[in-house]
């Protein structure tokens, strides 16, 4: 387990750390110099291993965490916050090596408040309000939703072009500036109808894109329907 608090013997140096870690899990002490080696090295911690952790940064001490954690070879890993308060480089060398473990067949469990991570991340995502709410992979989530979105951007949006998308559509609609976002249930049925609505007038279409939820939508509707 990871804890967000990393919990550290912050006189000791990164290597020793772990290896002191290694020898309560024990594992023999060629097998930790081979264990230590590889994991300092994925996190970009080989070339400091021997200063103390005292002087690291909350994104180092958080890469030793993890390389403490795995020293035995664990199957299962609980990551808590793993890149909570980590600049951008940091937590990407985080996230890059937890996908990195769910290629070698680990089995990982996340607990994060970081919603776009989590569906960065994970193969499947539960939602928590005291208790287990909502289940499934990030495509299931948004898909009982039910909020696509056609972003449809243009030269202009004119009262006229709005009226030639009502005429053919009852989906709801904004406009902002020169973007009109319509909710969509079938994209490939809808979406080309009002693209024809639009240049039946003279609009000029710059790019449409097809927006799906996000993971916060997803989130506030779960809590929101049981409250």
């Amino acid at each position: 387990m990871v804890a967000e608090n990393v919990g550290l013997y912050e006189e000791l140096s990164a290597y020793s750390n772990i290896d002191f870690y290694g020898k309560i899990y024990g594992i023999p002490e060629s097998q930790r110099r081979e264990n230590i080696k590889h994991l300092l090295e994925e996190l970009g911690l080989w070339e400091v291993r021997h200063k103390p952790v005292g002087s690291f940064s909350k994104g180092m001490k958080q890469k030793v965490a993890i390389a403490r954690a795995l020293s035995h070879d664990p199957e299962i890993l609980f990551l808590d916050e793993p890149t909570a308060n980590l600049d951008p480089e940091a937590a990407k060398i985080v996230r890059d090596f937890i996908l990195n473990m769910k290629k070698q067949g680990k089995t990982l469990i996340v607990n994060t408040h970081n919603l776009d991570e989590a569906q960065r991340i994970c193969d499947n995502i539960g939602i928590l309000k005291t208790k287990l709410i909502a289940i499934g992979s990030p495509e299931q989530m948004k898909e009982s939703l039910r909020k696509d979105k056609t972003l449809i951007e243009l030269t202009e949006v004119t009262d006229t072009i709005v009226s030639s998308i009502k005429a053919v559509s009852r989906a709801n609609h904004k406009v902002d500036r020169k973007k009109l976002f319509i909710d969509t249930t079938v994209p490939q049925v809808e979406n080309p109808a009002i693209i024809r609505a639009i240049t039946s007038v003279v609009g000029n279409v710059v790019a449409v894109n097809q927006l799906s939820p996000t993971m916060e939508e997803v989130y506030l509707e779960a809590v929101k329907e049981k409250r």
